[in-house]
């Protein structure tokens, strides 16, 4: 599953010559994992994260939830 969502954008400033302020559509670039990489088949995953453990799961909704 892809859950980078195309419709995320960062603005970007720019000046043009007529130095009016233009805000400019960025893509968010975002490395994308598949939660099905990340799972294997399991409902609960642990993250070592500077030093503490992380526990994401995947609930009986489908949905995810971080712990620490």
């Amino acid at each position: 599953m892809n859950t980078h969502n195309p419709n995320d954008f960062r603005y970007r400033v720019s000046r043009p010559e007529d130095t009016q302020m233009r805000y400019e559509r960025m893509p968010l670039a975002v490395r994308t994992l598949s939660s099905n990489t990340l799972f294997q088949g399991e409902h609960e995953i642990g993250i070592e994260h500077h030093g503490a453990l992380y526990r994401l799961k995947i609930t009986r909704q489908g949905k995810l939830i971080l712990n620490k």
